[in-house]
């Protein structure tokens, strides 16, 4: 019966060519807005989920009040650390220093280029579960290594082994390779960070930053920390929360400072903050996108809905001798039904090749490096439930409406077409 049901809506798609371009071309461009809105909030959603503790790293950030204004801030003084450590150690599997993010001279041989960077503790590649393709996550403890992306190694040693070769940073300090990782993803905090140097290394490079391991007041690195499996972000903020108030002078600091931890899922969507708390952010577009994607699929379904019912005295002729042969209201409801579907995966395979095609410039656009995640089984599943949602919206008001019609009253020519049709079109 089913086969028989297709063969039927693909006979009526091909009898009617040009009719059926239309609904497909129309549907597609629909479905193609909604698939790259949906690529788009998929991008957004998972931004730093490529670090398996995801759910567990957090910054320590610094919320002060000056001048009756408050705000958050990730700078904080080097003894902190330590502090974290020895005081509140039970709370973290990791307590990280590290620099900002700049950009370095790297040079090997006569090959020189100029790439961003960060000075890290030695903890900091398995706190952020880096990818290695060579060496090992422990690169950092030497004090005179460096850890390549896979990309910044590419450019200076092809295809050759990069481990134990001998760099130069900035013309002055020789550094030697004792691991490559995977480059981190665009959407990652971490993108574009293509080397990652020892902390000691730092303070051998930066004498004053000796003069700072007892400075409570001076505020000028970071600190990441992952959280132990039995405690969580509220309870660890309130237990530090009032941990500088013996340490910092006050004269010195001139405002009220208390710590806060922020957590990693908060970083990118959650970057707005309003006297020092966290007010909203980039998920609000995604809300807002997500509503747009939405409405411009449903504006495709009833388009459809328009372009079939418009169709409402060609079919009428048919649905009525077909119950006069003894068709039943419920059969002709699944005949609609499996056109509509039909006319679904056909549209989406055409909207699958135009995201294919706009998909660089929709890139460009949005800044963002997102393709189609042709191999992964959430997109599969992702892709049939979207048809088949699709295709009951799209396909169920001409199946109850075109069903309904009476045979006696069709073939009379008593039947008033066009009553009902025009709700989708005033919707």
């Amino acid at each position: 019966m089913i086969k028989n049901y297709f063969k039927t809506a693909w006979r009526n798609i091909w009898k009617s060519k040009g009719y059926s371009a239309i609904n497909i071309i129309g549907l597609a461009i629909g479905m193609a807005v909604a698939l790259l809105i949906s690529l788009w909030i998929y991008d957004e959603l998972s931004f730093d989920k490529y670090h398996e503790n995801y759910d567990r790293i957090a910054q320590i950030g610094q919320r002060g009040t000056l001048n009756g204004e408050t705000n958050t801030w990730p700078y904080l003084p080097l003894p902190l650390a330590d502090e974290l450590r020895n005081s509140y150690g039970s709370n973290f599997k990791y307590v990280t220093k590290s620099s900002f993010t700049e950009s370095h001279v790297l040079k090997y041989d006569n090959k020189k280029i100029i790439d961003r960077g960060n000075y890290m503790e030695p903890q900091g590649p398995q706190m952020f579960t880096l990818k290695m393709r060579e060496g090992n996550l422990q690169g950092l403890k030497d004090p005179n290594s460096i850890l390549l992306s896979s990309s910044a190694a590419k450019v200076f040693f092809g295809n050759s082994d990069p481990v134990n070769k001998l760099m130069k940073i900035d013309n002055e300090h020789t550094v030697k390779v004792t691991g490559v990782y995977d480059d981190l993803p665009y959407n990652s905090t971490f993108a574009g960070v293509n080397f990652l140097l020892p902390w000691q290394l730092f303070v051998a490079s930066n004498p004053w930053i000796k003069d700072e391991k007892n400075n409570w007041n001076g505020n000028y690195f970071q600190v990441y920390v992952q959280l132990v499996d039995n405690t969580n972000f509220n309870m660890v903020s309130s237990g530090i929360k009032n941990l500088l108030d013996n340490k910092v002078d006050k004269q010195k600091s001139k405002s009220e400072q208390e710590l806060v931890l922020v957590p990693m899922s908060k970083w990118h969507l959650y970057q707005t903050f309003k006297n020092g708390v966290i007010a909203g952010g980039r998920m609000e577009n995604v809300w807002l996108f997500g509503i747009i994607g939405l409405f411009v699929l449903l504006l495709a379904c009833i388009n459809f809905m328009n372009l079939s019912t418009a169709r409402s005295e060609k079919r009428a002729k048919e649905i009525g001798i077909r119950k006069v042969v003894g068709s039943v209201r419920l059969q002709l409801i699944k005949q609609f039904f499996v056109e509509s579907f039909l006319v679904t995966i056909i549209a989406f395979v055409v909207s699958l090749l135009l995201v294919q095609l706009v998909l660089p410039f929709f890139n460009s656009l949005a800044d963002k490096k997102m393709a189609i995640l042709w191999t992964s089984p959430l997109f599969l599943f992702a892709s049939i439930l979207f048809c088949v949602l699709t295709g009951l919206i799209a396909g169920s008001y001409p199946a109850f409406y075109l069903s309904s019609f009476q045979p006696i009253k069709v073939l009379k020519g008593t039947i008033r077409i066009g009553r009902y049709a025009s709700i989708p079109r005033k919707i």
